[in-house]
């Protein structure tokens, strides 16, 4: 059965932290649903009513393009181990590019990967959770380094040249420019 609360607490917080990869879905009028996939260690909860999550470059930026349309977001997490649990947090975000006044704020929170473009602050609505007696039970092997590696090895100039002109979403709309590159050390990547 579906539970909502106002806020996340310390059992959602611990569902959270143990899950290696979570889902974001945005959309914008006239423009497609997106849903994402991410991996690495990049969510933060900020506190009860806010999170946020680094973003890496990739293959489009719908969800800088929707949310700067809409604002709506929802991100989902499933326990792949025990106890069945799916959890969605929904609200509001922007994204928050490193010449913006909010960066000096939420980098701190992270480790920046190479590629690193943004970081998504939200403010969280609504908290679900539900049984996931549908989600199959899995583990982890390890993550993918393939997307950081290719980030450490680019030239940040060419980089920055490739999504400079990235500035709509397949769907037309604009999203702010995510130009600036945080490059990385390829010697520090593991295997």
């Amino acid at each position: 059965m579906a539970e909502f609360f106002e806020a996340l607490n310390e059992r959602h917080a611990a569902m959270i932290a143990a899950q290696p990869v979570f889902f974001v879905a945005t959309a914008a009028e006239g423009a497609r649903i997106n849903l994402s996939p991410k991996g690495y260690d990049c969510f933060r909860i900020l506190s009860p009513k806010r999170v946020a999550y680094l973003d890496l470059g990739g293959s489009g930026n719908e969800t800088n393009a929707h949310l700067l349309a809409d604002g709506r977001i929802t991100l989902m997490f499933c326990n792949f181990q025990q106890p069945a649990l799916i959890l969605r947090i929904y609200g509001r975000g922007e994204p928050v590019v490193p010449w913006d006044r909010g960066w000096d704020e939420l980098a701190p929170h992270f480790t920046m990967l190479p590629g690193t473009r943004q970081i998504f602050d939200i403010q969280v609505e609504s908290v679900q959770t539900s049984c996931g007696y549908g989600v199959p039970l899995m583990e982890l092997q390890r993550e993918r380094t393939t997307l950081i590696k290719h980030h450490a090895q680019a030239d940040p100039r060419e980089w920055a040249g490739k999504y400079r002109t990235r500035r709509e979403s397949i769907d037309g709309l604009p999203a702010r420019a995510t130009d600036r590159y945080i490059a990385g050390d390829p010697g520090t990547i593991p295997d």
